[in-house]
């Protein structure tokens, strides 16, 4: 299976990398409160088997809001964070690169056991987000359920309707019972939700048209979704617009933590396809009513921008290689990471960079980076995919080479972790200066 869509700090972390998402979660004097965010990391329950007990699980959930979380572009927005799990633990930002958020690893450690802190982010890109404890796996008593983020176009969007679909991966032992990540899954069947159901049920009239946010919160496998019978019009990846493409077949493929808008003109009933590389499963249905049809829409117009450059000048680019996944290159899990280490790269602000990620492994290897989003290159460093992305699968044996520009000065993160259960994920750090 492809394993992308084609279109075609200073100071040492305490306890592990509660730093890195404190970093993201930066306070002091500034503008007004424009918004407010109530967090908790807390034990749950997930009913993962018809007739059966619910599955305990952890989560990261927001206990001011209903249903979904959902700010607006610029805002500034207090979080107040409380962790009523037994270990200590922070939620980690992903696409949140805030201008607050300078330096990513000179944040205060993970919040203790029932303790609650109090903190101001500010929010300057529209996009689909993701939070979760994905640093914290080696302290994860139970799998850990993410928190997906709406932030909100500054202006309307022509859509009907707007859904969050988070599929995630869990691991049953027979008993019931689910494995973390990056622990043995030995006599365990993988089992996948879709907003926390194993039967997701969305409605439509026909002719709406639905904005999908689509989001890959598994921690290990690379998965594909298709809605069937529908043109499925890309429209953001990894919370930035796109140029709209369709998705071919109507399938996204998406790497753990990446995150896809797509525009869906409803047509008619049609099942949700879950694969996983092995086979597909349904794994939900949209039911589409015929009593309020209208007439077909014009094609989408592309989603405002959020201000990334348009052109990446390649001829002066710093250049490094990056060997993903070993340890002996520089790589470390996050229980042992330190900002002592010597950093993956370094780069002055303002300057472009180009990453040839290498995938020595014989499975696919997930990249994240934090701090920026970048281009996937062409073969011949001619030209780029017409979209961003903070996060990429690398096949087997294989090299990708991405393109940034290095505007958020500070110490940030990169991530390793192959497309197995019990593998490791590892870290190391970068510069912008």
């Amino acid at each position: 299976m492809t394993t992308r869509i084609h279109a075609p700090h200073r100071r040492e972390v305490l306890a592990g990398l509660g730093a890195s998402a404190a970093g993201l979660i930066a306070g002091g004097a500034g503008p007004s409160v424009t918004a407010q965010l109530a967090l908790q990391a807390r034990p749950a329950t997930l009913a993962l088997r018809p007739g059966q007990p619910a599955t305990p699980i952890w989560e990261l959930a927001a206990v001011s809001h209903l249903k979904d979380v959902r700010l607006k572009r610029f805002d500034r927005c207090q979080v107040v964070f409380s962790n009523n799990l037994p270990v200590p633990i922070a939620p980690v930002w992903y696409s949140l690169h805030a201008p607050m958020a300078a330096d990513p690893l000179r944040g205060r450690a993970p919040a203790a056991p029932d303790a609650t802190e109090t903190s101001i982010i500010s929010v300057p890109n529209a996009g689909t987000l993701l939070a979760d404890f994905r640093l914290f796996e080696h302290r994860l008593q139970q799998p850990a359920r993410a928190l997906p983020i709406i932030v909100a176009e500054t202006g309307p969007v022509a859509v009907d309707r707007d859904e969050l679909l988070l599929i995630q991966e869990w691991r049953l032992r027979p008993d019931g019972t689910a494995v973390p990540p990056g622990q043995d899954p030995k006599d365990t069947t993988p089992l996948y939700t879709i907003n926390g159901e194993t039967s997701f049920e969305l409605s439509a009239s026909a002719g709406e048209r639905l904005r999908l946010r689509f989001i890959n919160g598994s921690q290990r496998s690379v998965l594909a979704i298709k809605l069937e019978n529908h043109e499925v019009r890309v429209m953001a990846l990894d919370s930035q617009p796109a140029e709209p493409f369709p998705a071919r077949n109507g399938a996204l493929v998406l790497a753990p933590g990446a995150r896809a808008d797509a525009f869906v003109d409803a047509a008619t009933s049609a099942p949700f396809l879950l694969h996983d590389g092995k086979e597909a499963r349904r794994l939900g249905n949209l039911t589409v009513s015929r009593k309020l049809e209208r007439a077909p829409l014009p094609p989408p117009q592309p989603l405002p921008p959020n201000d990334l450059p348009e052109k990446l000048d390649l001829r002066g680019a710093l250049r490094f290689d990056v060997a993903l996944g070993t340890t002996d290159a520089g790589w470390a899990r996050p229980a042992t990471f330190s900002t002592a280490s010597a950093p993956a790269f370094r780069a002055k602000t303002g300057r472009i960079v180009v990453l040839a990620l290498q995938n020595p492994a014989p499975v696919t290897t997930v990249f994240h980076l934090h701090g920026h989003h970048f281009r996937l290159l062409d073969k011949l460093d001619d030209g780029w995919k017409p979209y961003w992305l903070d996060t990429l699968a690398i096949e087997p044996g294989q090299t990708q080479r991405i393109a940034f520009a290095a505007t958020s000065p500070g110490r940030w993160l990169i991530e390793s972790v192959v497309t197995d259960w019990a593998a490791p994920r590892l870290v190391r750090w970068y510069g912008v200066e």
